[in-house]
């Protein structure tokens, strides 16, 4: 049975990826970024988000959804395929079926183009799956955040809560919560070094699981 829990972000470099790592390993939960524009070198190769998901969630490979698009051009997705010389078709975007829960790793904000026509809002609004919006703790995540709950709420879709990222800002963190009516869900601090042991811990550490079950 398919579980699925979307990750979406507030705007580009959210922690989206890394929040999504965190989740999958959590619940023992298998990983699908339907479309990747772009890769990040890693010592010495490229590394896309679905690597960096299995490395930092420890997601053993099988639990690795390939991407429908997988583009080269790191930039917004409408772009990026007109570059590489692909179509992308939203309505091929269906959901996979697997056993147990699955975690969607979404691109960019919620409004970042698909096409020239379709944004992923308008997908995830399809999708009808619940959402998890990850959030910066930096200036300006109050506008994102707020706009972001408005978006998905005139759109009908669910809101698991938020779930932010970085240093701690209580009192962004909470005029975010109360003024969008959304559950604060958590927060995951700066991880220095980043891997699959901090991130795991810091996961326990300040979230529940039963929230997403």
């Amino acid at each position: 049975m398919t579980r699925p829990i979307v990750i979406a972000g507030t705007n580009t470099d959210a922690g989206k990826t890394v929040f999504a790592a965190a989740l999958a390993g959590a619940l023992g939960a298998h990983y699908w970024k339907p479309v990747q524009a772009g890769f990040d070198p890693y010592e010495g190769r490229m590394e896309g988000d679905a690597d960096r998901a299995a490395r930092l969630g420890g997601i053993p490979a099988e639990r690795i959804l390939p991407e429908v698009h997988r583009l080269q051009t790191p930039c917004s997705p409408h772009r990026a395929a007109e570059i590489d010389g692909v179509t992308i078709d939203p309505d091929a975007l269906a959901i996979p079926e697997v056993e147990g829960p699955l975690v969607i790793e979404m691109a960019g904000g919620l409004m970042v183009p698909l096409t020239r026509e379709v944004t992923f809002l308008d997908v995830i609004a399809r999708w009808q799956a619940p959402v998890v919006l990850v959030a910066r703790t930096a200036l300006g995540t109050i506008n994102h955040s707020l706009l972001s709950i408005e978006a998905l709420r005139r759109r009908g879709v669910p809101l698991i809560g938020i779930a932010f990222m970085g240093d701690a800002n209580a009192d962004s963190e909470r005029t975010i919560c109360e003024m969008g009516k959304a559950k604060r869900l958590g927060r995951i601090d700066r991880l220095d070094p980043l891997d699959a042991d901090t991130l795991a811990a810091g996961f326990a550490a300040n979230f529940d699981k039963g929230d997403f079950l």
